[in-house]
């Protein structure tokens, strides 16, 4: 389990959360909604440790790791597909995949079979370079690579973000047998309601830097989490 409690980030003298908690739970999805500018992947980056948070804690299966470095909790299970997916174009889709190998021991750093029965189209472009590949294809072939990684937090920024409907429906699915499997925790940040909606086990809306109502998604009272979505 994830527990985020009452974390605070600073961006310099701006402030970007505000007592921000919420629960990841394995087996479960949380939803992280809200509109552009709100703190999402504020919030994010201080789970994957991509930045600093000034007060509060981060607990992942019952250790504090609000201090550790981002590359030691990736070495703790916990893995993001960033937004934009930052892949690396001039390697190929296989090299992609293979830097997933930097924090797993020697001995497990393989590419399980499981990754190419998710996106199948990944093996059949091992060795066309990520540059070349359709934006849905690099949002498969970054979820690839943080698979690769064998996590047990998976943390999604915006996976839908110019992505074809397809795809959407692809990542969708992936991700719904991903939480199924009951091993791993995820946590979906998104703008999209109905895709956010459909995978949520729980769900946390946020505004200004502040997680205004959370719950379970049989508690969501869908027009008071639209009221936070739209402009």
């Amino acid at each position: 389990m994830l527990e985020v409690k009452n974390i605070d980030l600073f961006y310099g003298a701006s402030q970007a959360l505000k007592g921000v908690s919420l629960t990841v739970k394995k087996g479960e999805v949380t939803s992280l909604m809200g509109r552009n500018g709100v703190g999402k992947t504020s919030t994010l980056r201080g789970v994957v440790g991509q930045h600093p948070i000034s007060s509060g804690t981060i607990i992942w299966e019952g250790e504090d790791i609000s201090s550790m470095g981002a590359a030691n909790r990736a070495r703790k299970g916990i893995a993001v597909i960033p937004q934009g997916r930052d892949i690396f174009p001039l390697l190929t889709v296989e090299e992609n995949l293979k830097t997933g190998f930097a924090c797993l021991p020697r001995g497990e750093r393989k590419i399980d079979n499981e990754i190419f029965e998710l996106f199948p189209v990944l093996k059949d472009m091992m060795g066309r370079r990520g540059g070349d590949l359709s934006g849905g294809q690099q949002q498969q072939l970054a979820i690839g690579r943080a698979l690769v990684t064998k996590p047990r937090l998976l943390v999604l920024d915006e996976p839908t973000e110019g992505i074809q409907p397809s795809i959407i429906k692809d990542i969708a699915r992936v991700i719904a047998r991903l939480r199924d499997r009951g091993d791993m925790a995820i946590l979906l940040v998104e703008q999209y309601f109905e895709f956010a909606r459909d995978l949520a086990d729980r769900f946390a809306v946020m505004d200004r830097g502040e997680v205004v109502m959370q719950g379970l998604k049989k508690e969501m009272q869908e027009s008071d989490v639209r009221r936070y979505l739209t402009v």
